[in-house]
């Protein structure tokens, strides 16, 4: 278990520390503007999943996108940086990690650690898994990626230290993680009749249109959680969140294992 990480800065959100860490979450959501606002955000996020069940499939390849390179051999590299591109901003669930991963760190530096260590992870997993030709049911690692979301939302809430006395070492856990999330960005392609000709380079440009797209992404996510200091430094508000993550990721995991057992 880790104490804490280096450039976060949850003094500033009040939220649990260690020792009181099971208290303070008590107080926060047995208080009557507790009650409202987790209330509403749990029926905002049950909302959201029952009107957009469909779409949450997640990453899956547009059929069009499917059409342009399925069987298509030789190499087609700014086609591919385009659809890498596209796949990580169209994204959610990697973009919902992103923000949990990001939502309490304060330096450029410690941002760069993280996000490199979730795409080294997923860079890893995407090339081995294609080029490899190795094989994972697609819902199932798409389970696993919606448990990171709420993996993150729950150690952003003090979860892990309310009632387990410690957190996870966040860098690990993000690393592993970006291993699933690459595995499924490798699992959606493998769905494809993808040509071996020009097949390494290809993956190559893929793979540098996902890390085009994230930077984009995260750009965008750490501009508006920099102008929403508000949310993150108002324990209510930020737990508010948090907690969305947490149920928005236990329902795609939910979603994503029912089509594993009852089938698409």
């Amino acid at each position: 278990m880790s104490p804490g990480c280096d450039g976060c800065d949850r003094s500033r959100a009040k939220l649990p520390d260690p020792a009181s860490a099971t208290g303070r979450i008590a107080i926060r959501i047995e208080s009557p503007a507790g009650r409202i606002v987790l209330a509403a955000v749990f029926t905002a996020v049950c909302a959201l999943i029952l009107v957009f069940a469909d779409f949450a499939a997640a990453h899956n390849v547009t059929r069009e996108d499917a059409a342009r390179i399925s069987g298509q051999g030789g190499t087609q590299f700014l086609l591919y940086v385009y659809l890498g591109a596209k796949h990580m901003i169209t994204g959610y669930d990697h973009l919902l990690f992103l923000v949990g991963v990001v939502f309490y760190l304060r330096t450029l530096k410690t941002i760069t650690i993280f996000v490199s260590l979730f795409a080294l992870g997923h860079s890893l997993t995407l090339l081995l898994g294609v080029l490899g030709d190795i094989h994972a049911s697609p819902y199932l690692v798409d389970a696993v990626i919606g448990l990171s979301v709420a993996y993150k939302g729950f150690d952003n809430i003090g979860g892990f230290t309310a009632f387990l006395g410690g957190r996870p070492n966040e860098k690990a856990a993000v690393f592993g993680f970006g291993l699933f999330h690459g595995l499924g960005l490798g699992t959606k392609l493998q769905m494809l009749n993808l040509s071996r000709d020009g097949l390494i380079t290809n993956m190559i440009a893929f793979n540098i249109g996902v890390e085009i797209g994230q930077l984009a992404a995260l750009v965008v996510i750490v501009l508006l959680l920099r102008q929403a200091r508000i949310v993150r430094d108002n324990a209510l508000l930020g737990m508010s969140v948090n907690v969305a993550l947490v149920l928005a990721g236990i329902a795609l995991a939910t979603y994503q294992f029912g089509l594993y057992v009852h089938g698409p």
